[in-house]
């Protein structure tokens, strides 16, 4: 038996580290290089995809956070999969996850690619040279101790979060004041005079939902810092709480502001639309900055998902789903190996930037969507089995109840279902629906193959 020394994380994560972690993780390269791509699909129509979709998540992360404030593990939802829906969803879900960040992170240093070729071009560096250097970096970072790692995720995010709230204010002036545009107030017209608020109807807004939930990936981050955060039942809750919110702001706001200066069916054919902002207020290299800005969004989602991976491993392997050395942790409190391998398994991703550049991001990205939603789904099916597991006494004495159960419940897993077959309508998208299930079918050939189908387990080990 391992040492506890060994094998256990440190709790060294406070509150306004795991706030901004996921809010790091959660405004990514999903906001400022996938919403042209999604607003290009919806028009203005975007945002009622995005208003509609947090609301989803919403209800996810509250069902999130009524089992990890009873049981804050390292872990998280994979481990309440197989303790209320059993061992093999329990092995699907922790694999599926380090799988779905691992191509999220692949997302990540294609981002962090294309930003560099602003300032090298690409006839002097390469982008997969760009990619590799940032995940070799990331890497490095992730072997901190996590209350160094959270304090350099915690001004990582700030950097970010200040721009678009930045971008938010100024924009606001220039729609109601004029300020930059000669005094001539912009307004908000540009929302509905270039096609409608709908210009390629309800159909662009629905086949958009898959793009604008990718956007959202990274919020159940929380879950899975339960087991490094001091004071769960506080921090969760509040993180729980004021997270989705200030994502639903950010998104929302940041693309009604920016749909509102500029026509929608004009974002992206001109550079960022945060570059064109700041710009009109003749801010002087506001594309390096806007630039700097986005370059460190990307980089600050991958230093997330190269954490999230590592736990989900090291929490594997505690359950014996996994190589034991993934159970070790460094002198630092980090899952070492675990990391080191989910950044070897990165390398595909600098391969894909050397191969097929143009396509890396949108393939990627819609791969990481239909993991998303595998965990989005099994968070709330989990919960479910929970509650009713429960006698009434224990859910009257439950400290953070899912609202509206199960109707929320049940209206989610419908939303998720629909996102799944919609995905099935774009030649862009639809190639998740074939790597998804192929990765699911060898992870149950290896579940059987390994026997893990005939080990005991009792629930809450």
């Amino acid at each position: 038996m391992q040492n506890q020394q060994n094998n256990e994380l440190k709790r060294g994560l406070e509150q306004r580290h795991i706030t901004l972690m996921s809010l790091g993780a959660a405004i990514g390269v999903g906001l400022f290089l996938g919403s042209a791509a999604a607003i290009e699909m919806a028009g203005p129509g975007i945002l009622l995809a995005y208003a509609f979709a947090g609301m989803v998540m919403f209800f996810i992360m509250r069902a999130l956070g009524e089992m990890a404030i009873q049981k804050p593990v390292a872990g998280s939802f994979s481990r309440y999969a197989r303790d209320y829906l059993g061992p093999l969803p329990g092995f699907l879900t922790g694999w599926n996850y380090w799988f779905l960040w691992v191509v999220t992170c692949m997302a990540e240093i294609t981002a962090v690619a294309k930003y560099m070729t602003v300032w090298v071009p690409e006839e002097q560096v390469a982008p997969w040279i760009w990619a590799l250097l940032a995940l070799i970096i990331m890497t490095l970072v992730n072997f901190l101790a996590v209350k160094a790692y959270g304090e350099l995720e915690f001004w990582f995010a700030l950097i970010k979060i200040v721009t678009i709230i930045g971008m938010i204010v100024i924009g606001a002036g220039i729609i109601i004041f004029g300020i930059g545009n000669g005094g001539v107030a912009t307004g908000i017209s540009n929302l509905w005079s270039n096609g409608g608020f709908f210009p390629n109807g309800l159909e662009g807004v629905l086949l958009s939902l898959s793009m604008v939930m990718f956007a959202f990936l990274g919020i159940e981050l929380i879950g899975v810092t339960a087991g490094e955060v001091k004071n769960p039942e506080k921090s969760l809750a509040k993180a729980i709480d004021t997270v989705f919110w200030r994502i639903l702001i950010f998104y929302v706001g940041a693309l009604f502001v920016i749909m509102s200066i500029y026509p929608w069916d004009e974002i992206g054919t001109q550079g960022s639309p945060f570059v064109l902002t700041f710009e009109k207020l003749g801010i002087p290299g506001a594309a390096g900055i806007i630039n700097f800005v986005v370059l460190t969004a990307a980089l600050s989602s991958c230093n997330s998902g190269i954490f999230s991976t590592g736990r989900m491993l090291f929490n594997l392997a505690q359950q014996g789903e996994a190589p034991n050395t993934y159970g070790k942790v460094t002198k630092n409190g980090v899952p070492g190996a675990a990391i080191l391998t989910s950044a070897a398994a990165l390398l595909i991703g600098v391969v894909l930037n050397y191969l097929v550049p143009e396509k890396a991001f949108v393939w990627v990205t819609s791969i990481s969507t239909f993991g998303a939603i595998w965990t989005w789904g099994i968070i709330l099916l989990s919960q479910m089995r929970y509650r009713r597991s429960l006698s009434p006494e224990q859910v009257k004495n439950l400290k953070y109840k899912m609202p509206l159960f199960p109707i929320a419940n049940y209206l989610a897993l419908a939303f998720l279902g629909m996102v799944i077959v919609l995905m099935a309508f774009s030649a862009d998208t639809r190639v998740a629906l074939i790597v998804g299930p192929i990765w699911f079918a060898v992870l149950l050939v290896v579940y059987y193959a390994k026997g893990f189908h005939k080990r005991s387990y009792t629930p809450g080990e």
